[in-house]
């Protein structure tokens, strides 16, 4: 269990932290023994991380950027862990990772592993971070463990950016033409419908069932906003929450040509950088392909990842067939990986892949978005069209009457 405590030093200074223990007497007697008078000691909820993304923020890719190059950097010149953390804490504003490092510092004045922390929250820091400092811990190397985090989470977080970027201005497009078909449909069409429903000129028919729609919309299209509102709050929710919901959608854009190839570049680069990673901070290839099918985010490496692991290399083949039996991968990754094996320098060439790949990324989302562009505008255009059409041939018949 969890405890926040409060005590003050010998000199009077007035300290504060977390540290788990089983019971409060437990505390007093850890805080006497280190020379601390306790002031206040109180349970906190284990669930913590969950709770700083409410109230103190959620502690993003960005904080962890920054956490691990100061920590590199406070290694590489001699400072010891704890003094580093310590240093970190007064340096950092944000609430949810100052009571994080508070944790942290706890966990390491009771002799506690420095991983141990970071494994208690696998929502915020993923498995491959938290394996890494575990190998970093191991192996006495934390300050280079802790710089390759820091490059690897830096070109995440520039892939993230680029396709945010990327689809900025698809997404822009899309909003701005639903809201002025909405205001077409439901405010402009039905008063011009009604204005020759009045007149009683009668309208060809294209026209009329345009008008039709028109009115429809006009008296009941705020029960569909509202529908649409309600629809959209529960697709966050569920793809926020619920694995099913997330594997039915991406298995649904995955039939989608041009974005089935997106996804399948991004899975194949994170493989490649992960393992890269893995492999460098001295962590076993079978064990880093376990710990790699759980970050690539695609179902179908997952499992070709795993089958590599437990039917390939744990049975005695080599790393080149074992991946040749997987049809995932293309005969280049499959190539590349089985000269690498021979070579004796897997994560270099997989480092490299990553790169290759990360360029391949950033050509296939300039092609994503050169092809949404225009399908959307057609649509778009088409319906405003017909909109249009439905309005002019009605004007154009009353005025040939005259």
């Amino acid at each position: 269990m969890q405890f926040h405590y409060i005590a003050s030093q010998p000199d009077g200074r007035v300290v504060e932290s977390q540290i788990e223990s089983k019971d409060v007497p437990e505390v007093l007697q850890f805080l006497t023994s280190r020379g601390l008078k306790p002031i206040s000691v109180k349970p906190v909820e284990k669930n913590l991380g969950e709770k700083l993304r409410i109230f103190g923020g959620k502690i993003t890719i960005t904080d962890q950027v920054f956490i691990s190059k100061y920590l590199a950097l406070m290694l590489k010149i001699g400072t010891g862990l704890l003094q580093a953390v310590t240093i970190l804490i007064d340096d950092f504003d944000k609430s949810s990772v100052r009571k994080f490092l508070l944790e942290v510092r706890a966990n390491l004045e009771a002799g506690q592993p420095f991983f141990a922390v970071f494994a208690r929250y696998p929502k915020v820091f993923s498995q491959v971070y938290i394996n890494l400092i575990k190998a970093g811990e191991s192996s006495g190397n934390l300050d280079t463990v802790f710089e390759n985090l820091s490059a690897s989470l830096i070109k995440e977080k520039e892939m993230r950016d680029q396709i945010k970027s990327a689809l900025v201005y698809p997404i822009l497009l899309l909003s701005t033409s639903v809201l002025i078909l909405a205001f077409l449909v439901m405010f402009a069409l039905p008063k011009i419908a009604n204005v020759f429903l009045e007149s009683g000129f009668q309208p060809p028919l294209f026209s009329r069932v345009v008008f039709a729609v028109g009115l429809f919309f006009g008296s009941y299209g705020l029960y569909f906003v509202i529908v649409f509102v309600l629809a959209l709050i529960l697709f966050i929710i569920g793809y926020r929450n619920s694995m099913v919901f997330k594997k039915l959608l991406l298995s649904l854009t995955n039939e989608i040509p041009v974005i089935r190839d997106l996804v399948k570049k991004i899975a194949l680069q994170r493989f490649a950088s992960t393992i890269s990673s893995l492999i460098k901070a001295g962590i076993p290839l079978t064990d880093a392909l376990e710990i790699t099918s759980q970050v690539v985010g695609n179902a179908d490496l997952k499992g070709a990842l795993i089958r590599i692991a437990r039917e390939g290399l744990e049975k005695g083949l080599t790393v080149g067939e074992a991946f040749r039996r997987e049809p995932f991968f293309p005969k280049t990754v499959v190539t590349l990986v089985a000269i690498s094996e021979r070579a004796g320098h897997i994560d270099e060439v997989l480092a490299t892949l990553a790169n290759f790949y990360a360029s391949e990324i950033d050509n296939s989302l300039k092609t994503l978005v050169a092809f949404l562009e225009p399908v959307m505008l057609l649509i778009i255009g088409f319906i405003i069209g017909l909109i249009a059409l439905s309005i002019i041939i009605p004007i154009y018949q009353l005025t040939t009457q005259f």
